[in-house]
């Protein structure tokens, strides 16, 4: 493959290439890195919160705080990878504080009545308890797991990384990885 000078030609450059013409003050540069991931980031986000503006919100807010941590960010994973993460933190973010303010509103057809505000059922305190009981149980069942049981589950079921990514962080083979994985989450329904 044929690579251009970092300076021109946004298509073939890799996103190391594009950030370190970013980290050598070229920060229009960045921009080629939005409009690589904008719309993948826009449809991953939006499958989480189902609203389009929270989702342009939130890939706004993603490619902001990426920009922000550039330095932090260490070319031995993928970028598209790091830059999911974020996202994917600030829709569960999102998700997360919907479920605390959720409210469902009746409106007559006419302008004039704005409606009245109802909570919604399914957060009464009783149905939170029994959930935050179950997310402790949860939390000490993964606890309870040997350590490479443990480590693998959370790689995989909490942060959603690929079983290549997780047989690189774990240096075992991705073969290993698929059993730990399997059998951890045996061990957890029992």
């Amino acid at each position: 493959m044929l690579m251009v000078s970092s300076k021109t030609g946004s298509s073939e450059l890799t996103d190391v290439q594009i950030l370190a013409d970013v980290a050598s003050g070229d920060i229009d540069a960045y921009g080629k890195i939005v409009n690589r991931y904008r719309g993948r980031l826009y449809n991953f986000v939006f499958r989480f919160v189902s609203e389009r503006e929270t989702a342009e919100d939130i890939v706004q807010e993603t490619f902001l705080r990426a920009f922000r941590k550039r330095e932090e960010y260490r070319a031995i994973a993928n970028f598209s990878t790091w830059l999911f993460t974020i996202a994917g933190n600030l829709a569960k973010s999102e998700l997360r504080r919907r479920k605390r303010w959720r409210l469902f509103s009746l409106h007559k057809d006419d302008e004039s009545d704005t409606g009245y505000e109802l909570p919604d059922e399914t957060y009464r305190p009783d149905q939170m308890t029994e959930s935050s009981i179950a997310d402790s149980q949860i939390q000490q069942a993964i606890q309870s797991l040997p350590e490479n049981y443990r480590q693998v589950i959370l790689l995989r079921d909490v942060e959603g990384m690929s079983y290549q990514e997780i047989s690189e962080i774990s240096n075992c083979p991705v073969g290993t990885v698929k059993s730990r994985v399997n059998r951890a989450r045996l061990k957890l329904q029992q």
